[in-house]
């Protein structure tokens, strides 16, 4: 009985979203609030993976920002997220791109997607 409420109010908080995968290069357009003002601020890079179901999944992105690698981890059905842009398809058969953060410069490119 209790389980079905949770459930329903879950379902409630879910969102569309594209899809996308580890490899894949998307631009994330998350809402920055600075005390009175509001900005959307757009984190572009690569997934390096995603966790988790339903309305605690989450998706880490990571990109190189003057020489220095930065990740961040966005809840993926965050009210705070505006849009997701998947920009490239990435073609990689590992589910967690962790090996990227030893990488740097052209070593760290994901190949394209033919399609």
């Amino acid at each position: 009985m209790s389980m079905s409420i949770i459930h329903e109010i879950e379902r409630e908080q879910l969102r569309e979203i594209p899809e996308f995968k580890a490899g894949d290069t998307v631009a994330v357009h998350f809402r920055v609030i600075e005390g009175q003002r509001e900005r959307v601020q757009v984190f572009e890079g690569t997934v390096l993976k995603r966790q988790g179901a339903g309305v605690n999944e989450s998706f880490t992105v990571r990109k190189l920002s003057f020489g220095t690698g930065v990740e961040r981890t966005f809840p993926l059905h965050s009210p705070k997220i505006e849009r997701i842009e998947v920009k490239m398809i990435g073609d990689v058969n590992r589910a967690k791109m962790y090996y990227l953060r030893s990488k740097l410069g052209k070593k760290s490119r994901v190949r394209e997607k033919q399609r």
